[in-house]
């Protein structure tokens, strides 16, 4: 496959099946390099098996994938990072061996992983860490611990499995920080999630998947444009010429009415409503979030199922 240098991941047409249930059915991505790029939607939508696929874990039924410029992304493992969604550290190791271990997986040397550990646990405030073993951390710790070690060798790629799942607030904010700034250093960073608030915060780029297929796939405010920004409007008049100006979906709640921006935008509006005499309190405009979006494009059942879904 021929690979544009500024794209860091690409995937056309991918398809797997397992048994009679077809997992992924025909995602398509393409991750530009540098980017923090989001995999969206509810638990079983085929996020998983995607990643899987991308890094060459599993091998597609049909389709071809593209990591690093290379179609066998085998060949270029030691550049990537990969965090699963199933958690798993060797219970006896201390939080530097099991580091150091993971880099040597990805082929850094043992003694500079042990070094890097050492260091990456100490600029984080952890060094008393450095020789519990695994078995005495919370499980919030350890996730830590294996994020740090799927870091150490400084990969050129990311890739987090609903990384925020088991994390409190704090560590959340912690990990959200880590995205960053692996991506202001260069890094590419794709990350599963069913918590629209991240994807949101962190990604440039996000592909919304449901029931298999990408139902969206692009850069997050081309998601919001897809709905108009909705107008908040507060009148000291209840009745009068300035109605005519509300939009036939307009609905009040209260004293408050909410509508759609008007095609015109918002001068003409405001033109009627003075000119009407509604004796504008107060006026916003607001631009829709992620969650409407997704609602918009991936449905309310799929939405309302990611809703349900409590982290572990």
């Amino acid at each position: 496959m021929q690979q544009d240098q500024e794209v860091a991941v690409e995937a056309r047409d991918l398809v797997k099946e397992f048994g009679p249930k077809r997992a992924v059915d025909g995602v398509s991505l393409s991750v530009p390099a540098g980017s923090i790029f989001g995999l969206l939607g509810p638990n079983g939508a085929g996020k998983t098996t995607t990643l899987r696929m991308l890094l060459g874990i599993i091998d597609p039924d049909s389709g071809s994938r593209s990591l690093l410029g290379c179609d066998q992304p085998l060949k270029v493992a030691c550049d990537v990072g990969y965090l699963p969604e199933e958690r798993g550290l060797y219970p006896a190791m201390n939080a530097r061996e099991a580091i150091a271990f993971m880099g040597a997986l990805r082929g850094l040397p043992l003694a500079e992983g042990r070094r890097r550990a050492v260091a990456m646990l100490a600029e984080r405030g952890l060094a008393d860490w450095e020789q519990k073993p695994i078995r005495s951390l919370s499980k919030g710790q350890a996730q830590t611990v294996q994020l740090l070690g799927t870091l150490v060798h400084r990969p050129r790629l990311i890739v987090l499995d609903e990384p925020f799942s088991g994390l409190d607030a704090i560590n959340q904010e912690k990990l959200e920080a880590l995205i960053r700034a692996e991506a202001a250093a260069g890094a590419t960073i794709i990350f599963s999630t069913h918590v629209i608030a991240h994807a949101e915060r962190l990604c440039e780029r996000i592909a919304i998947i449901a029931a298999g297929k990408v139902a969206f796939s692009g850069a997050v405010d081309e998601a919001r444009d897809q709905l108009r920004p909705v107008v908040r409007l507060q009148t000291r008049a209840a009745e009068g010429a300035w109605r005519a100006a509300l939009p036939p979906g307009a609905r009040q709640v209260g004293r408050e009415w909410r509508f759609e921006l008007p095609p015109g935008g918002p001068e003409p509006l405001l033109k009627s409503l003075i000119e009407g005499g509604a004796g504008i309190d107060t006026l916003s405009i607001e631009r829709p979030g992620l969650h409407d979006a997704f609602v918009a494009i991936a449905g309310a059942g799929t939405a309302d199922a990611m809703g349900r879904e409590v982290p572990q």
